[in-house]
């Protein structure tokens, strides 16, 4: 395996994982809260920066790889759940809200496992409602991490409607996923198809 720039960009979201959670076990005596969420948002915002930037690399530079196609969904969905199940401890968050994200993650990526050994992976294509469930999602954790208001702003709000909301598209989009996967299997079971 060559170590090439946008893998190593990837093998840093994860490293940041821990550096993420530690921040909120530090005493309040060294850092207060306000600066634990400031610290932590930044680490997140950092983290989904280099989620961008690691694959505009690898298509810019000719890097792409099956190893990074495999570790940068791992590394995404690793600091998704580190940041979901810190801000249900915090109690920004409602477990169902967690429970729904993680599981979905978790299924959808067994799923597409399941896909690839029968070769129909394709037909489990990143969809746009995933995007959109992701997009949305990547918007509400640091408004909820972040928590303190900035003027008249009030990340918490905003980022608790914008939690429930990428949890009801994080619904959708598995439904998607699996009549995806269904219709993909029943019509090969029939010879249908392209």
């Amino acid at each position: 395996m060559t170590l090439t720039l946008p893998t190593l960009l990837t093998w840093l979201r994860i490293v940041l994982i821990p550096l993420f959670v530690g921040v909120f076990y530090f005493d309040e005596s060294w850092v207060s809260v306000g600066h634990q969420n400031l610290v932590a948002t930044l680490i997140f915002v950092a983290a989904g920066l280099t989620d961008w930037l690691d694959g505009w690399l690898a298509r810019r530079l000719n890097q792409t790889s099956a190893f990074g196609a495999f570790l940068d969904p791992v590394a995404d969905k690793l600091m998704v759940a580190a940041a979901l199940i810190i801000l249900l401890q915090l109690g920004r968050v409602d477990a169902i809200i967690a429970l729904i994200m993680i599981g979905r993650d978790i299924a959808i990526s067994a799923l597409r496992e399941w896909m690839a050994q029968l070769g129909r992976s394709k037909s489990l294509a990143v969809s746009f409602l995933g995007k959109l469930k992701t997009a949305t999602q990547m918007v509400a954790i640091p408004l909820l991490l972040y928590n303190d208001s900035l003027g008249n702003f009030f990340p918490q709000e905003i980022g608790t409607i914008l939690i429930k909301l990428a949890a009801i598209l994080t619904l959708v989009s598995m439904g998607y996923y699996l009549k995806a996967a269904y219709d993909s299997n029943t019509q090969s079971r029939t010879g249908g198809g392209s």
